[in-house]
């Protein structure tokens, strides 16, 4: 397993190292089992992992290897078997500490985008008066600017993921967790929307953890990498994405030798995890 040492650390690491060393999330000797008796499956562990602010961490592996259990742990949605998650130093709590993204937008089909995004900043107790300039702002952000008063089913599905992007981002929260949130978009909206999100996470300085069973996206977007073997689900690798995070094309990046070479590492890890 490469150590996050071997190799230089993206930006956004630098700017934790800056601030202090405490980590944004702290995964301490995690197993996770699901079921009883002889129907319990291990799904996770013995797993550790430190993530520190700012990072962009992406989790990727085959799949049953446990990456999106271990966001749910992250989450606060479920709890660890054994062992500790802690987030900015606290165990964690649903909706307190992390925005979180699916799959699917989950948007209320009943409201506006405006209203969507507002709901999150009332339950983040944004005064009434400001969350008109908030909304614009995030829709901003996401490149949605003038969408608010559209209904959801008006916009495109990849316009609904980043609408429940910006409302990830609307209780400013410290820690942005995404599960696989571009898997069901075409090829072409998907690419756009990793250019957005990296846009977003190299403005906000953000600490956020990815699920996604794709090397190419785990490069593209993440600071650092992790690749989760087989069931139960443990650290195969662990590398850093030394890659510049603002300031270069994205059709440039992917075509850097060192994009390539990072691309080839992690697939072979994966393939590796899988067999």
């Amino acid at each position: 397993m490469r150590s996050s040492t071997d190799a230089p650390s993206a930006e956004p690491r630098g700017r934790a190292e800056a601030a202090g060393s405490r980590a944004a999330v702290s995964v301490r000797e995690v197993t996770h089992r699901y079921g009883r008796g002889a129907e319990e499956v291990t799904a996770l562990g013995p797993l550790s992992l430190e993530v520190p602010a700012g990072e962009f961490l992406v989790l990727v592996g085959p799949s049953g290897c446990g990456k999106s259990t271990l966001l749910r742990l992250i989450a606060g949605f479920e709890r660890a078997s054994s062992g500790t998650v802690t987030v900015g130093g606290e165990p964690p709590e649903p909706g307190r500490r992390a925005g979180v993204v699916f799959q699917q937008p989950r948007l209320f089909p009943w409201r506006t985008v405006g209203d969507n995004i507002g709901l999150a900043l009332r339950y983040a107790g944004v005064p009434r008066a400001e969350r008109a300039a908030r909304i614009g702002a995030l829709l901003e952000r996401v490149d949605l600017a003038g969408v608010a008063d559209r209904r959801v089913w008006q916009i495109s599905g990849g316009q609904q993921q980043r609408v429940a992007i910006a409302r990830a981002l609307a209780g400013e929260r410290e820690l942005l967790l995404l599960d696989e949130p571009f898997a069901a978009l075409d090829a072409l909206t998907r690419e756009r929307l990793q250019e957005d999100l990296r846009r977003v996470g190299a403005e906000t300085g953000s600490t956020s953890v990815f699920v996604t069973h794709s090397v190419d996206e785990a490069v593209f977007l993440g600071t650092r990498a992790v690749v989760l073997s087989a069931r139960p689900g443990t650290v195969a690798l662990d590398i850093p994405i030394g890659l510049p995070r603002t300031g270069t094309d994205p059709d440039e990046l992917r075509g850097l030798p060192e994009y390539a070479a990072l691309r080839a590492e992690i697939g072979a890890a994966v393939r590796g995890a899988a067999r």
